[in-house]
């Protein structure tokens, strides 16, 4: 399967021209033969964007989304939304952690548009952020493990790569692949290299690290979208500026590194 991490420019505040920048990634993704394209955390207003989310805030059918179906459609590819701020309140059709509230949601759309996994972001975070105030958090961490091109995909976001209890949950259900949209200021550098090859490692699958490209009131985001083997290999990976990164993976290597080095067998509780 090939992967492609579209490490986005992302505007703050400016929704409509960040959705139109996605869907070029998502056409080039294609154009490049890509089974996937994966977009970065609440592309569409800009994470830091905390006084616009209530206002950008929309429903599982709302418009970011339903764009980004039509355009999985459209290119015949899976696309992972990124995250948007879900408003709960306009949801109706799956099963959500409250009845109102915003929360950050990645939905995970196939060749056809359908939707085939949604993710609420479960660990919000709260230092120098105003995430934990404004969202709430999602309850199931495995309401984003879903079958896709021969991986059992799992999905978290960003924060959630400190909790390395939660990467396991995801490996008890099978997981090969984890898809983690983000939004990872500077200075934190080597804690997101470090987190993220430690979860593919300890957990012997592929992790996918999908960041934005953006500065907005001094705070930039660190881009280096990386693709991780599950021997901890980079495969491919970025700079900080606005690219398309991509990579041939095998869900046949999660298997044989799971065989050749058993480590996942030997845990005691």
């Amino acid at each position: 399967m090939k992967i492609a991490l579209a490490q986005l420019d992302i505007e703050h505040g400016d929704v409509k021209g960040n959705v139109e920048r996605a869907i070029e990634a998502i056409d080039d993704a294609a154009g490049r033969d890509a089974d996937i394209v994966c977009l970065p955390e609440i592309f569409n207003v800009g994470y830091f964007a905390f006084e616009a989310y209530e206002r950008a805030a929309e429903g599982l059918s709302g418009p970011t989304l339903s764009r980004l179906s039509e355009a999985a459609a459209e290119s015949g590819i899976n696309v992972l939304s990124g995250t948007i701020v879900e408003d709960l309140a306009e949801t109706s059709d799956v099963a959500t952690p409250a009845d109102e509230g915003l929360a950050n949601t990645a939905v995970l759309f196939d060749r056809a548009g359908e939707r085939r996994a949604v993710y609420r972001k479960h660990h919000l975070f709260g230092y120098e952020s105003a995430e934990a105030e404004l969202l709430v958090p999602g309850e199931d961490p495995l309401s984003g493990v879903c079958e896709i091109e021969g991986f059992t995909v799992g999905i978290t976001t960003c924060y959630d790569l400190r909790f390395p209890e939660l990467y396991r949950e995801l490996v008890e259900e099978g997981v090969s692949l984890v898809l983690v949209p983000s939004a990872w200021p500077y200075p934190r550098v080597e804690h997101w290299t470090t987190l993220s090859r430690a979860r593919a490692i300890e957990n012997q699958c592929y992790v996918a690290t999908v960041n934005g490209s953006a500065e907005y009131e001094g705070t930039r985001l660190l881009g280096r979208s990386t693709v991780f083997d599950p021997w901890g290999t980079t495969l491919a990976s970025a700079a900080d500026d606005p690219t398309l990164v991509t990579s041939e993976i095998d869900p046949g290597r999660v298997e044989r590194v799971r065989e050749e080095f058993p480590a996942l067998g030997d845990r005691r509780s």
